[in-house]
């Protein structure tokens, strides 16, 4: 007992230190985060512009972007049936005759990705 006693006075004490460090920190965010996207090339449209998740990974995010694009056949194509389990909505604007611009939800229960894309036709 004598020799555990001093390693629970320091735990104690290091505990205290770090409450008010761990408090200022705030909660561990749920919230959307936006990921990175490079070029925006490679996700089976013209451009990619943004992506953002919540709950869920920036890696997933992107695989269910890549299969969105996928179920759109042709350039003016629409997605009309789930993509890894995710429901997606779609949006499009700012069309012109070479371009339109699109934004789309994907959801799966609490999870989201969304992300917004340029289609030159």
């Amino acid at each position: 007992m004598r020799r555990l006693a001093p390693a629970l006075v320091l735990s104690a004490v290091l505990l205290i230190v770090a409450l008010p460090e761990l408090a200022a920190a705030g909660p561990i965010a749920t919230a959307s985060r936006n990921c990175e996207v490079g070029s925006g090339r490679g996700y089976g449209t013209t451009y990619l512009l943004e992506l953002s998740v919540r709950r869920t990974s920036c890696a997933s995010g992107k695989d269910v972007v890549r299969a969105f694009h996928a179920c759109r056949r042709g350039k003016a194509g629409r997605c009309s049936r789930r993509v890894l389990g995710y429901r997606c909505s779609e949006r499009r604007f700012n069309k012109s005759r070479v371009s339109y611009d699109g934004r789309v939800t994907c959801e799966k229960g609490r999870r989201v990705v969304k992300h917004t894309y340029t289609q030159f036709v």
